[in-house]
C-alpha cells in the first residue's frame, strides 16, 4: 500500500537530471561570459595601449621636430614601443623611426645622441643589438613590397637602404672616428653579427627583389645612388665573409641572375665595376663554378631563364676583364659550356603541348614573366659579346696566333681588336657587312698535313672552346644565325681552323676524324664537335657570300682550299653512310653528319652553279655503280642512304639508267609495258595540224595520270579535215609531242620568257594575259614530265633558277635567290650587288622597298613587303632589300604560274625521282648531253634502209663529211636536223628511240609511196633514176629518219646536206 508507482519515479528522475543539465549549462555560460568578458578587456586594453604608444610616438616624433637634437636613449625607448605593437598602418611612425635614428648618426660629438652608442652600455647592448635587428629586416620586409618606378616610393627605397647601409658596416660611425678607432674591430664584429641575422632571414631575396623591380624593364627605374647602395650591400656580407663558398653562391643565386646586371652597373655606377674589378669576383665566380656540383646547384635553383641572365652577366664580365678571361680560359669556357647544357636539358624536359616561346631558347613549357621578357633584349646583347671580336681573339688565341705561310715577303698583320662597344657587340648589320669584306691575306694553299697531338694542352683546349660554341648554337636557337655570323666576322679565323684542324694526328684530318666516329670517348668527342663547329661556320659564312667574294675575291678561303676541304668532306660523308655508321647514328653523331653533309652540298650546289672543281672531283673510284645497284635492288640500307644524300658521288649516267630503270619498274608495275600475255591501254587522240596546242590540250588535260604515263596514239589531221597518212608506231606522238613543247615554248605566246643573255626559258609574269593560263601551265607540266617519262629529248633550255624551284631547292635551308639571281638577269645582279658594296650612304640613293615594272605601257608598283614603297632603302636594311628583291624577282612574280607547272611535272615525274640529280644534270635530262656528239657511237647505232648500207659509198661520204668537213656546231645542227634535239641522248645513241635511220629516197617526199623491191635494189647497187642533184636531203624527225637522196658526187652531198641543215627544212612528215 506505500509503494510508489513506477511511473511517477521516471518522472522524478528525469526532472532531476534536466536540473542537474541546467546548472551545468548555467555554469558554462557564466564560465564563457567570464572567458569573453576576459578577452574583450585585454583587446580594448591593448587597443588603449596600442592607442596610447601610437599617441606618445606621435607625439614624440612632433615634439621633436621642433627640438634640434634626440637623445640616443628616448629613440631606443620610443623604438621598442613602436616594434611592440607595430602593424601595416604604422609604416609612416616607422619612416620617422628611420628618419630619426639616421639624424641621429648625424650629429657631430655628441656621442649621447648618436643612435648606435648604446652599443657600447653594458645594460643595452643585447636589447639595442636585437632592435636594430628588427628595425633593418622591416626595412627589407618594406622594401619588397616598395616600386622603384613609383616617385615617392623611391624616396622611401632611398631612406630604407640607407638605413641598410649605415647599420653594416662601421665606415659611417663617427663614434670611431679619432679616440674611437679602438671600438672599430668590436662594432665591425657587431656589424657582421647584423649582417648574418640578415642573411638568415633572407636579405638577398630581397635584394633581388628590388633589383628585378628596379632593372628588369625597357628602361631602369633605379638611379645611380640607389643601385651603388643594392650593390654595396650585396656585396658587404661576401668579403665580410671572406669570399665563403656560402655567401658566393647567394651573391650568385639572387645578384648575378638578374637580368643584365652588369650591363646597368657599367653604364650607371662605374665604381662599382671598379670594385669587382679589385676583389676579382670574375675570378672567384669562375672557380666556384668549375667545380661540377656547386655549378649543378646553381643551375638548377635558377633554372632556365635566369641561368641564362647569369650566363649573360659572367659573360658580360669576362668582356670587361680581358686579363682574368685570359688567365682563367679554361675554367671559363667550362663553366659557360656546362651552364648552357644545362639549359638546353631543361629546355628538352620542359617540351609539352602548351609550350610558350622564348626570345633566345625557343619553345618550352615555362612562361617568362613580363620583367624578364622585356630585358631579353639586353640579356641577349650581353650573350652576344661572347661571339663578339674581343671575346672570340681571347679564346682563340692559339689557333689566331698561327701564322699562315704567306706568298709575300711580310704578310699583313692581323687588325688589332677593336674598342667600339657596337664592333664587340656585334649588331647583325655590321657582322654582315664585315662578312662582306675582302680578305688581305695572301697565302699558301693549306692542306691536310699531320703531326700534332690530339692530346696536348693547346689541342684540347681548342676542342673545348669549339664544344662552348657548339653548345650555345644548338641552346641558343632563337639567336644562332647571329652566333654564326660573329663566328665568321674575322676572315682568318675559319682559314686558321682549317689549318689547325690539318695538323692533327698523325697524318692530319680525314683518318683521324674516322677513328673519333668509331670511339665514345670524351676527346673523340671534342674533335667531332671542332669539326662540326667548322662546317656549321664554313657553310654559313660560303653562303651569305656571293659569287665575286668566292670565286674573285676568295674572301677566307682560296679555291683550292674549297677543293681540299670539298674532297675531305665527300670522303667523310662516303665513309659514314658506307661503312654503316649513319644507319645507327642518333644524337651529337647524327647532327654531326647533318651539319658536314649541309657543308657539303653548299659547295656541291655552288660548284653545280659555277664550276670551280675540276671533272670527276666529285665522284667516288672506290664505289662500283654494279655493286651500288644490287645493294639497291636488295633493299640494303647503306645505298638507299647513299642515293638519299649523296647520289653525286654516282658517275651521271649510271644515275640516268637507274631514272631508267625506276620509270621501267613502274610501266611494268602499271601495265603499261607490251608482254605476251597482256598488252597496254592505248589512248587515241586526232589532232588538227592547225589547232595542234589547242587539241592537245583539250584532249590530254583530263586524262587520269596513269593513262597519261601509257601509250598514246596521234593521228593528225590536215586542214581539210582528212586524216594524214601514217601509223603511230610512238614516232607521230613524238612528233607532236615536240611540236607541242615548240609552241607553248615559244616566247610569242607569252607563256614563257626567255632571260636576258643567255635566252632561257622561265614562266612569264604576264601571262595572266591567258585566260586559262595555270591551266596550261600544268598542261604543260605533264608534257614535259611526259617527255622525259619516254626518255624523248627536247631542246627547251630552262632557266637555272627555275629548275631549282622545280626541283623542290628553295625550300632548302641554305637556299639564297641572290645566287641564282644572274640566271635571270646577270645586269640586274651586278646592280643589286653593287648597293650591297656601296660605301656610302645608299639613302641617297633614292630607293624604296618596292619594284615598278612596265607591264603592257604602264608602270606598276609592287612593294616588297607591305607598306615598301613608303620605306627608304638604308645601310641598315639594304641586305634584307637586295634578298627581297631577287626573291620578288624569281619567286613572288611567277609563284602561281611555277606551283601549276610543277603539280604537272610531278603528276608525270615522281620528285623522289630527281632528288639525284642537279639543276644542270636535270637540264641534261630533258635536253639531252651537252657533251660533243660521239660520231663513232652514232655510226654503230644507224639502221639503212632503201638499199644504203654501212659500206656504201654515200653512207661512207656522209660520215667522212660528218667527222672532217663539219664543225661542232654543224654536227649539233645535223643532229637536230634529224631528231628536232641538238644533244645526244645521256645515255648514248643506242636509247634513242626510234632509233637514228638513213633511207635511200628516188623522188620527192610528195611522191614518195616508201620502199620498193626496185628501189631498194637500185639504192643497193648505186643505179640512179635520174641525177637528184636539184634535191635537197630531208627528215623525219618523229622517226629520227634522214632521207638521203642517192647523190653521185661527194661535194653535192656537202653542199646539200650543208644547206638543208642551215634552212632547217627537216619537220616535215614522210
Amino acid at each position: 500500500m506505500f509503494s510508489v508507482p513506477q511511473s511517477s519515479k521516471t518522472d522524478f528522475l528525469d526532472k532531476a537530471r534536466q536540473a542537474r543539465e541546467e546548472r551545468k549549462g548555467q555554469k558554462e555560460k557564466e564560465k564563457a561570459a567570464t572567458s569573453i568578458q576576459a578577452l574583450v578587456k585585454g583587446f580594448l586594453c591593448r587597443c588603449r595601449l596600442q592607442k596610447e604608444i601610437r599617441k606618445e610616438v606621435d607625439e614624440y616624433f612632433e615634439s621633436s621636430e621642433t627640438a634640434t637634437k634626440r637623445n640616443a636613449l628616448s629613440i631606443f625607448k620610443i623604438a621598442r614601443k613602436l616594434l611592440f605593437i607595430y602593424r601595416q598602418e604604422d609604416k609612416r611612425r616607422f619612416e620617422k623611426l628611420c628618419r630619426a635614428i639616421l639624424a641621429s648618426m648625424e650629429a657631430e660629438n655628441e656621442p649621447k645622441v648618436w643612435y648606435v652608442s648604446l652599443a657600447l652600455s653594458k645594460d643595452l647592448t643585447i636589447a639595442w643589438l636585437k632592435q636594430i635587428k628588427d628595425v633593418l629586416w622591416t626595412c627589407c620586409e618594406l622594401l619588397k613590397k616598395l616600386k622603384p618606378d613609383i616617385l615617392q616610393d623611391h624616396k622611401i627605397i632611398t631612406m630604407y637602404l640607407t638605413m641598410l647601409v649605415t647599420f653594416t658596416d662601421t665606415s659611417t660611425w663617427r663614434i670611431v672616428r679619432g679616440k674611437g678607432e679602438a671600438l672599430r674591430p668590436a662594432l665591425t664584429r657587431i656589424c657582421e653579427n647584423i649582417m648574418g641575422h640578415l642573411n638568415q632571414k633572407g636579405f638577398y631575396s630581397v635584394l633581388q627583389i628590388l633589383l628585378t623591380n628596379g632593372l628588369a624593364r625597357s628602361r631602369p627605374s633605379l638611379s645611380k645612388g640607389t643601385l651603388t647602395a643594392i650593390f654595396t650591400l650585396a656585396l658587404r656580407p661576401v668579403i665580410a665573409a671572406h669570399f665563403s663558398d656560402n655567401l658566393l653562391r647567394s651573391f650568385l643565386l639572387h645578384i648575378m641572375s638578374v637580368p643584365a646586371i652588369v650591363h646597368h652597373l657599367n653604364v650607371l655606377t662605374p665604381e662599382c665595376m671598379a670594385t669587382i674589378q679589385t676583389h676579382e669576383l670574375l675570378r672567384k665566380f669562375i672557380l666556384f663554378l668549375s667545380r661540377e656540383e656547386q655549378c649543378s646547384d646553381i643551375c638548377v635553383c635558377l633554372e632556365g631563364s635566369h641561368t641564362l641572365c647569369l650566363l649573360g652577366n659572367l659573360i658580360h664580365l669576362g668582356y670587361l676583364n680581358e686579363k682574368v678571361l685570359e688567365e682563367e680560359a679554361n675554367h671559363f669556357v667550362k663553366d659557360l659550356t656546362d651552364m648552357l647544357s644545362y639549359c638546353q636539358r631543361y629546355v628538352s624536359q620542359k617540351k609539352s603541348n602548351l609550350t610558350h616561346w622564348h626570345p633566345v631558347l625557343g619553345w618550352f613549357s615555362q612562361s617568362v614573366d613580363y620583367g624578364l621578357n622585356e630585358s631579353m633584349p639586353l640579356v641577349t646583347k650581353q650573350l652576344q659579346n661572347l661571339w663578339g671580336v674581343s671575346i672570340i681573339r681571347s679564346l682563340f688565341s692559339d689557333v689566331l696566333s698561327k701564322k699562315l705561310e704567306s706568298q709575300e715577303p711580310t704578310p699583313p698583320p692581323l687588325s688589332p681588336p677593336q674598342p667600339s662597344t657596337s664592333q664587340n657587340n656585334l649588331p647583325v648589320k655590321n657582322l654582315f657587312k664585315r662578312a662582306f669584306q675582302k680578305s688581305a691575306s695572301v697565302r699558301n694553299i693549306l692542306k691536310p698535313v699531320g703531326g700534332k697531338r690530339v692530346d696536348s694542352a693547346e689541342v684540347q683546349k681548342v676542342c673545348s672552346i669549339c664544344v662552348l660554341y657548339q653548345t650555345a648554337l644548338s641552346t641558343l636557337t632563337q639567336i644562332r644565325l647571329q652566333i654564326l655570323t660573329g663566328l665568321t666576322h674575322l676572315d682568318d679565323l675559319l682559314p686558321k681552323l682549317w689549318a689547325f684542324i690539318c695538323e692533327l694526328g698523325p697524318q692530319g684530318g680525314l683518318k683521324l676524324f674516322m677513328e673519333c666516329l668509331n670511339n665514345d670517348t670524351e676527346e673523340s668527342k671534342q674533335l667531332l664537335a671542332m669539326l662540326m663547329l667548322f662546317c656549321d661556320c664554313s657553310r654559313h659564312l660560303i653562303t651569305i657570300l656571293d659569287d665575286i667574294e668566292v670565286y674573285e675575291e676568295q674572301t677566307s678561303f682560296k679555291i683550292e682550299e674549297l677543293l681540299t676541304i670539298s674532297s675531305f668532306l665527300n670522303t667523310f660523308v662516303f665513309k659514314m653512310i658506307w661503312d654503316g655508321i649513319l644507319e645507327n647514328a642518333k644524337g651529337e653523331k647524327l647532327e654531326l653528319f647533318h651539319s658536314v653533309h649541309g657543308w657539303l652540298m653548299v659547295l656541291y650546289e655552288r660548284d653545280c652553279r659555277r664550276k670551280f672543281t675540276p671533272d670527276e672531283h666529285w665522284l667516288r673510284k672506290d664505289l662500283k655503280p654494279s655493286l651500288l645497284f644490287q645493294e639497291l635492288e636488295k633493299g640494303k640500307k647503306r645505298a638507299q642512304l647513299l642515293l638519299q644524300y649523296i647520289p653525286h658521288v654516282i658517275p651521271h649516267k649510271n644515275r640516268v639508267l637507274l631514272f631508267r630503270n625506276i620509270v621501267t619498274k613502274e610501266k611494268e608495275t602499271l601495265g603499261l609495258v607490251e608482254t605476251s600475255s597482256a598488252s597496254p591501254h592505248v589512248t587515241h587522240i586526232t589532232i588538227r595540224r592547225s589547232r595542234m596546242l589547242e587539241d592537245g590540250y583539250d584532249q590530254l588535260r583530263r586524262l587520269p595520270v596513269n593513262s597519261m604515263k601509257g601509250v598514246i596514239r596521234v593521228k593528225f589531221v590536215n586542214d581539210l579535215g582528212v586524216d594524214e597518212a601514217g601509223i603511230d608506231q610512238d614516232g607521230v606522238f613524238k612528233e607532236f609531242l615536240e611540236e607541242i613543247i615548240k609552241k607553248v615554248f615559244n616566247p610569242a605566246l607569252n607563256l614563257f620568257k626567255t632571260t636576258s643573255g643567255n635566252e632561257r626559258l622561265y614562266p612569264s609574269p604576264t601571262s595572266y594575259i591567258h585566260e586559262n593560263h595555270l591551266q596550261l601551265f600544268e598542261f604543260v607540266g605533264k608534257m614535259l614530265g611526259k617527255a622525259v617519262y619516254e626518255g624523248i629529248v627536247v631542246d627547251v633550255p630552262f632557266a637555272s633558277f627555275f629548275l631549282s624551284q622545280v626541283l623542290g631547292h628553295h625550300h632548302s635551308t641554305f637556299y639564297s635567290s641572290i645566287d641564282e639571281l644572274p640566271s635571270l638577269d646577270s645586269e640586274f645582279y651586278k646592280n643589286l650587288t653593287s648597293i650591297k658594296r656601296y660605301d656610302g650612304d645608299v639613302g641617297d640613293l633614292g630607293l624604296t622597298l618596292s619594284y615598278d615594272e612596265d607591264v603592257m605601257g604602264q608602270l606598276v608598283c609592287h612593294e616588297l613587303i607591305p607598306g615598301g614603297k613608303t620605306m627608304s632603302v638604308t645601310n641598315e636594311n639594304k641586305i634584307s632589300y637586295i634578298h627581297l628583291m631577287a626573291h620578288f624577282r624569281m619567286h613572288t612574280q611567277i609563284k602561281e604560274q611555277t606551283i601549276a607547272f610543277i603539280r604537272g611535272f610531278r603528276c608525270i615525274i615522281n620528285p623522289e625521282w630527281l632528288h639525284m640529280f642537279s639543276t644542270p644534270e636535270v637540264q641534261r635530262l630533258i635536253s639531252g648531253d651537252n657533251a660533243e656528239i660521239d660520231l663513232d657511237d652514232l655510226k654503230k647505232h644507224t639502221v639503212y634502209y632503201g638499199g644504203f648500207h654501212s659500206s656504201h659509198r654515200v653512207i661512207i661520204w656522209l660520215w667522212d663529211i660528218l667527222s672532217s668537213d663539219f664543225n661542232a656546231e654543224e654536227r649539233a645542227m645535223f643532229l637536230k636536223f634529224v631528231t628536232s634535239c641538238s644533244r645526244p641522248p645521256l645515255l648514248g645513241f643506242a636509247y634513242l628511240k626510234p632509233p637514228f635511220s638513213i633511207r635511200c629516197v628516188e623522188v620527192s617526199d610528195d611522191q614518195d609511196t616508201g620502199d620498193t623491191l626496185g628501189s631498194v635494189l637500185r639504192g643497193f647497187f648505186t643505179i640512179r633514176k635520174k641525177e637528184p642533184g636539184g634535191r635537197l636531203p630531208t627528215s623525219s624527225t618523229c622517226f629520227n629518219l634522214l632521207k638521203l637522196p642517192n647523190y653521185s658526187k661527194k661535194s653535192i652531198l656537202r653542199d646539200k646536206l650543208r644547206y638543208a641543215i642551215s634552212m632547217n627544212t627537216g619537220f616535215e612528215l614522210s
